[in-house]
């Protein structure tokens, strides 16, 4: 899978640039619709923060580092996991679309993860990154309207 087309989650998200910004890159907000146990997130080119979430008794240790910011309009971060081989790439784009903002995931394959790990199919991505920006992020962000 890798170098192919990345996973891509587009929403129309009724809030301004501005808002969906925060609530991509505040740990505050992250936490209510991302990744709960988030310990420390800053925009800042070289951050990097690490994680541990489980499934079915299955370890994955996050390790996130930033590697792109242009403030209210991209953020981009690379994804290795401490149990396995492997590396990702994510970018979150926002485009102003009169009062609302698009937000265009996109979800590459740097380095190939083991194949025969369920969460790293293609399906299982696209079913997770759809669930985070077309269900997760809108609800977290109606709430605070």
């Amino acid at each position: 899978m890798k170098n192919s087309d990345p996973i891509i989650a587009e929403q129309l998200l009724n809030a301004s640039p501005k808002t969906v910004w925060e609530a991509i890159t505040d740990l505050e907000q992250m936490r209510q619709w991302y990744f709960p146990n988030i310990p420390d997130f800053r925009p800042e080119i070289g951050f990097e923060t690490r994680f541990l979430v489980q499934n079915e008794g299955r370890n994955f240790t996050h390790i996130w580092k930033i590697k792109e910011v242009v403030p209210h309009k991209l953020i981009g971060y690379s994804w290795n996991f401490k149990e396995y081989a492997g590396e990702g790439y994510s970018t979150f784009e926002l485009a102003k679309k009169n009062d609302k903002t698009e937000l265009t995931l996109k979800s590459y394959v740097v380095e190939e993860y083991p194949a025969d790990v369920a969460e790293f199919k293609r399906e299982s991505g696209q079913a997770g990154w759809d669930f985070l920006i077309k269900q997760s992020l809108p609800n977290y962000l109606a709430q605070e309207s």
